[in-house]
């Protein structure tokens, strides 16, 4: 039902518009962000400190006092209960708001000894609004009050002809409501008691649509029965000569993972999940070793050119030994030698290709792709593997992600993959040292890190925007970069960004690998990127602006060699939550234990990164504090897609979604 059916004017529906809401649904799944409970106590019961909410007349002329620059206080008195009160409310110098005889309903709090400081009014009765209130998230033009109306309107419009999506038996199993029920008591709460229930049947409704759609994916995958690769373990283990260093139990049992999974009739769509420097990287070379020994090929995608150069130059040196070919092609290749690398992939001469998007593109032809590595699978939308898996015939799929999440989340979020975790870091990796600096320079710590730069040390300084924006307060690579280069004339300093051309990036990190540079000031796209020895420290400007698995992240760029890392992340913030949450980071590098802190924080986002294209997001539900919610709704999805006949509420919804343009790519 379109907007402008519930008469709602035009200028209002382009805000609507602006806040993605362009239907009657969207209303009605425009949930409050919280409630306030509002309850009317006698004036004898009030106490001095407390929050209180009445209705009053007010008996005298509203007087305006001004104090500092555009600061004010508006006074006047009400009476309350035939009792005098004297009334300030903060920065609301309009005197005509409050005439002398009106009535108004008044949220404030009891000073004591007859004054109130008032926090907000309104000329609404009373009695509309004692109780359970929602509020909406809104912009400016909209008020609450419209929100309600529109709220109000929807529903009138659309429970009469509102449908069960989740399946009665299912219903009935857990107490839930109906969803006509659980949709009026979330926007009408008439007790706490119907607002949990609402809660509760919705957040079930979110996850077990969501479950379905990853059940039925992975149903579909199973369809198409794979193609087993026929290998020796024996063999495949053979790469370990190549190591100077053991594998960890977690890399050994991730290995032995993808090698059942090639072995299998079943197609393989594995995630490898694993905390930064956990060498993922490592196990999936044993997986395409394997590939290689069933005389397949094996593509490796990485989502940078010097990203995807550093693979290629890592396998060919761990291949150095065995009979296996490795090749590099990515668009910056001279004409003459990606012909040759396409000829050669196509007589079978090449066996893993390493690259970027190049390598499906229309032009690339494999003799047998039988595996398909992603790097940072985040990053790469679903339609971009279709294009890559139909390059062979039954491709198994490997995907390797750098934020991990805990395993039991992980199973439950990516329902459609298989999941290996790698929670163990390599034995002699460098310690890396992180201190949280309450500033907004680097004065306090510069001495300290031109003291490590002249030993020899690269520096990444990294900012959260390339301009401000109008924000004064943000740091920017363009001016950070521009005072070093004004201040520091001894130290090389060079900038990068996701404004460059991706030849510019490239050439400005090949010269950061060469030790050209010994200063990089640079924006988050360092955040995925090569291996640098030498650069074994970071400062982080305005670090309260990113999340922690994102800062945590960053800081994995350095101490990757055997030298000590140094990470500083200097915020000026005075928020509680934003120094904890930094200060945590100096205690801990346990990628897993970080990236659970920063879901409960920050919720769960964007996790699922482009792989969720086609897949509805969550609204109300919480991966984390409702877990249970979500392990429970992936059983009752398979049941229900292994069986999907029996249940139409929900095969309509996979097919709504399946149509949808709202969730793609």
């Amino acid at each position: 039902m379109q907007l402008s059916q519930l008469k709602i004017t035009p200028k209002k529906i382009a805000l609507l518009n602006g806040m993605d809401i362009y239907e009657a649904e969207d209303i009605l799944k425009h949930y409050p962000f919280r409630y306030d409970e509002n309850i009317r106590k006698e004036v004898s019961q009030w106490e001095a400190g407390e929050k209180i909410f009445f209705e009053g007349i007010i008996i005298s002329a509203a007087k305006v006092l001004r104090f500092g620059k555009n600061k004010s206080m508006t006074r006047f008195k009400m009476l309350v209960e035939e009792e005098e009160f004297e009334c300030t409310i903060f920065n609301r110098p309009w005197t005509n708001a409050f005439p002398f005889n009106k009535k108004l309903t008044c949220f404030g709090v009891y000073q004591g000894g007859n004054k109130i400081t008032l926090m907000n009014t309104n000329s609404l009765p009373i009695q509309e609004q004692e109780g359970i209130q929602p509020v909406y998230s809104t912009v400016s033009g909209l008020s609450q009050n419209d929100w309600k109306k529109f709220v109000n309107k929807a529903i009138e419009a659309l429970l009469p002809v509102t449908e069960d999506i989740i399946p009665e038996e299912y219903r009935l199993k857990y107490k839930l409501l109906k969803r006509r029920e659980a949709l009026y008591f979330i926007h009408h709460p008439i007790s706490k008691n119907a607002l949990t229930q609402a809660l509760r049947t919705l957040k079930y409704e979110e996850f077990l649509v969501f479950q379905c759609c990853m059940a039925q994916r992975k149903s579909e995958m199973g369809q198409n029965v794979g193609i087993a690769k026929h290998f020796e373990f024996s063999e495949v283990f053979e790469l370990k000569r190549a190591l100077s260093f053991d594998l960890t139990d977690d890399q050994q049992q991730a290995i032995e993972e993808i090698l059942n999974d090639l072995k299998s009739t079943k197609t393989m769509m594995r995630l490898v999940q694993g905390d930064v420097g956990c060498g993922k990287t490592l196990v999936a070379a044993f997986g395409a070793y394997g590939c290689v020994l069933a005389h397949k090929q094996a593509a490796f995608l990485a989502p940078t050119e010097i990203l995807a150069k550093q693979h290629a130059a890592s396998l060919k040196k761990l291949f150095l030994d065995f009979d296996v070919t490795v090749e590099l092609y990515c668009s910056s290749l001279k004409t003459s030698e990606k012909k040759r690398i396409l000829s050669d992939l196509q007589a079978h001469k090449i066996d893993i290709l390493v690259g970027t998007h190049a390598l499906y593109q229309e032009d690339v032809h494999y003799h047998d792709l039988g595996l398909v590595i992603a790097d940072e699978q985040h990053r790469f939308g679903v339609e971009q593997r279709r294009a890559l898996i139909s390059k062979g015939e039954k491709v198994d799929f490997l995907l390797m992600s750098a934020t991990p999440i805990p395993r039991t989340l992980a199973t439950s979020l990516y329902g459609d993959l298989d999941v290996s975790t790698i929670a163990q870091l390599p034995k002699g990796r460098a310690e890396v040292i992180t201190r949280y600096v309450a500033t907004t320079s680097m004065k306090p710590i510069l001495k300290e890190v031109l003291a490590l730069i002249d030993e020899g040390n690269q520096c990444y300084v990294v900012c959260p925007a390339i301009d401000a924006e109008g924000d004064a307060s943000m740091r920017s690579v363009s001016e950070i970069y521009a005072g070093m280069k004004k201040t520091l004339h001894n130290y090389t300093i060079d900038l990068l960004h996701g404004q460059m051309s991706t030849e510019e990036k490239d050439a400005v990190m090949e010269r950061f690998l060469a030790h050209e540079i010994q200063i990089l000031v640079s924006t988050t796209v360092i955040e995925v990127g090569v291996d640098v020895a030498s650069a074994n420290i970071m400062v982080i400007y305005d670090a309260h602006r990113f999340g922690l698995s994102q800062l945590h992240q960053l800081r994995g760029r350095v101490g990757r060699g055997t030298q000590k890392g140094y990470c500083y992340l200097l915020s000026s913030s005075k928020e509680e939550d934003s120094i904890k949450r930094l200060k945590l980071l100096e205690k801990t590098r346990d990628g897993f234990e970080i990236a659970k802190e920063d879901l409960l924080l920050r919720g769960p986002g964007d996790i699922l990164g482009k792989r969720q294209s086609g897949i509805p997001s969550f609204i109300l539900g919480d991966c984390i504090k409702d877990g249970n919610v979500l392990s429970i709704a992936k059983q009752d999805g398979k049941e229900i897609v292994d069986h999907l006949e029996n249940y139409p509420s929900i095969k309509k919804q996979l097919e709504l979604i399946s149509k949808s343009t709202k969730y793609l790519d």
